[in-house]
Order: C-alpha cells, then structure tokens, then sequence
C-alpha cells in the first residue's frame, strides 16, 4: 500500500501582511468628487484646438459575433476584431471613448450578426451618439466553410480571413468596403514546361478587396463565397482539409493541368470581380510562398470601374 507523502509546511504571513511586505499602502485622503455630475470632462472641452482630426477612436477591440454564409456551417460564432473611429472637429478636444464600447457591449448582447445592414445601422447609431458628422466600423474575423474532398467526398473545415469596413457620412450614406484572404495551390508554368517529368508547385495566398455598390443586396448574395469563389476557381487547384489517395490523386492532377505563374492568378481573379456587377473598384494581390527559392512571388493589381467609365 502506497504511503500518502507529507508535504512540508512554511508558516507564512497572513494576506494583508503579504501585499503590505510587497509595496502595498493604506489609501490615502480622497479629495476629489465621486459623482460624476460633479467631475471634470477635460474630453468635452470646447475651444480652437489647432485642427480638424480624420481619425479618433479605438482599436484591436475583440468581441464575440454571429457570422451568417450560404456555405456550410450557415451560421457561425467567432471572434471579431474590431475598429471603431469617427472625424473630430478642432472645436472638440477630444472623443467619447467608452461611447464606442457601450454601444458594441448592447448589439452583442442581442448577438451581434456582422452583416452589411447591421453595421450600416451600428455606424449611424454611433455618429449620432458621438454627435459627430460620420463614424466608421471595421471588423476582421476568421470564416468556416466546409469542403469535400472530390473523390471520397470526406467533409472538413477550411478557413478564410475576412473583414468588413462600413462608413456613415452625414452628407454621402454609407459605402461599404469588404475583403477576402484566401490560400491556394499554384503549380510552376515554367517547371512544367522545361523539365521531363513533374513540376514544383507552392501554396499562395491571394488577397482581394472590393467596394460594393449603394444597391448590394446581400440577402441574394454572399460576398465571403464569391471572392472565394473567384481565388479558388483561378488556382492551379483548391486546398483540402481532408484527402484519401484518390483525393490527392485528382487535386495534383487537377493542378498539373492548371499552371499558374503568380501574374495570372491577380490577372483572373480581376477578369472575374470586374464581371461582377456589384463591385465599384477592387484591389487583388497574390503572395506565392517558393517551394524552391528562399523567396517569396507577388503581384497585384487595382482596378476602379467608375474611374474607367469617366475616361
């Protein structure tokens, strides 16, 4: 039979004996008030201080919120990272920062869905409780789909990053600008054609930024799918969280008939955002992480619809 150990004992001082031997003291005399009618608000003060702000608020706020798709899982809880600003007046010298956390602490306590129509709502709620002319609201979160394998049809999760950034402009409404990071496979045009026999390939990251139109109906349409859509159906091939040999079979396969040299992934993931009809301007950017050089391919393009319509 396994004898209990005894453990040593220490006699040590009590609590409060503990936290005064390290540096803690008996507060002092309070003479300031305790009521807030009663206390400065230095943020209020009104005077000509100097210039105008464009931007003042908070950031690298993370907070609980409800991610609705049209891919599997429909509905989704993850973890947004927030970034709430507004312009400042030099008049004002300063914002009301508990404002914007007072406000996000409400909309998550009736579960904050990041959707276009909830921000659009969340952004002039917050001008007006400011009492400020605009107030913008960006929020990046990490998105689940589900993906099969093509051949076994094994079920997985893949993720995307994604991000929202919704403005409300007293005079211009609103504008809504939304973006998608994807990864891909991409296999070496130029591997493929001088060597006997295989190909190197890599994994890239392709990176699009889009500003959609006044009449976006996201009802109808899921912007995180279509962006994704518009990376994966470009690659040399799609990535897969799970694959049985056939399925690695047909995804090298697939990426051996399909190669991409980093310039064309931005060229037609571009062709596809510019057919569609809901995007104003988009931005892409593919990052090919060399399987056989210590460096990295890129490439990116920006393209306005409107500016080229005026041309």
């Amino acid at each position: 039979m396994q004898q209990t150990k005894i453990l040593p004992t220490k006699q040590l001082p009590t609590k409060e004996q503990r936290l005064k031997l390290f540096g803690s003291v008996q507060p002092a005399e309070k003479t300031k008030p305790v009521e807030k009618s009663q206390m400065a608000d230095l943020q209020n003060t009104m005077n000509d201080f100097l210039f105008d702000l464009d931007v003042v608020g908070i950031s690298n706020v993370k907070y609980p919120i409800v991610i609705e798709s049209n891919i599997n899982p429909g509905f989704q809880t993850s973890i947004g990272t927030f970034k709430f600003s507004s312009s400042l007046t030099n008049t004002s010298k300063g914002t009301n920062m508990s404002r914007f956390m007072e406000q996000l602490n409400n909309y998550h306590e009736h579960g904050f869905a990041v959707t276009i129509e909830n921000l659009n709502k969340f952004t002039k709620e917050l001008a007006e409780r400011l009492e400020q002319k605009d107030a913008t609201i960006e929020v990046s979160f990490p998105w689940f789909f589900e993906r099969k394998g093509p051949d076994s049809g094994l079920t997985g999760l893949n993720h995307a990053e994604a991000s929202i950034r919704v403005t409300y402009d007293q005079s211009e409404g609103y504008s809504a600008t939304v973006s998608l990071s994807a990864l891909i496979t991409t296999l070496c045009p130029c591997s493929k054609e001088i060597s006997e026999y295989s190909a190197h390939n890599q994994r890239g990251e392709v990176m699009m930024e889009i500003t959609l139109t006044d009449d976006f109906d996201e009802k109808r349409m899921d912007w995180k799918e279509a962006l994704l859509e518009a990376a994966e159906s470009n690659a040399s091939a799609r990535l897969h969280p799970v694959l049985k040999r056939p399925d690695e079979k047909m995804v090298t396969e697939h990426a051996y008939e399909n190669p991409r040299f980093v310039e064309d992934i931005v060229r037609l993931v571009a062709a596809d955002l510019y057919e569609m009809p809901f995007v104003t301007k988009f931005q892409v950017s593919c990052r090919n992480e060399e399987s056989i050089h210590m460096h990295d391919a890129i490439a990116s393009i920006k393209y306005d619809k409107l500016a080229a319509v005026n041309e």
